[in-house]
């Protein structure tokens, strides 16, 4: 059995190591530091976070529940295929600046 982990340093403690010594079938594979974008969780929670969390006060653990089950339910409703990858974003067109060469009138 393959658990594939990021690097959350909880994945590496001591009762972690002990379950592996325990359990030899299982595996840790752990993702690179460098490829956040291959755990899918992360794009989930930031979408999370701005549907629901963002700029919102909570009073009580229902709240932020009911916050929760009503993005959930709207990102449900408004589904579309997920890419998944390191997207590039469109790079702005830069402007020639001074060294461009004067135009001929």
């Amino acid at each position: 059995m393959y658990a594939i982990m990021d690097n959350l340093s909880s994945h590496r403690t001591t009762d972690v190591l002990l379950f592996l010594l325990a359990h030899p079938r299982w595996e840790m594979v752990f993702q690179p530091k460098y490829a956040a974008y291959l755990n899918l969780i992360e794009p989930w929670w930031k979408i999370l976070r701005s549907l629901a969390l963002a700029g919102r006060r909570f009073e009580n653990w229902d709240e932020i529940s009911d916050a929760i089950h009503g993005a959930t339910a709207y990102w449900n409703a408004h589904r579309h295929p997920f890419i998944w990858g390191n997207r590039r974003r469109p790079r702005p067109r830069r402007s020639p600046g001074i060294a461009l060469p004067p135009r001929a009138a």
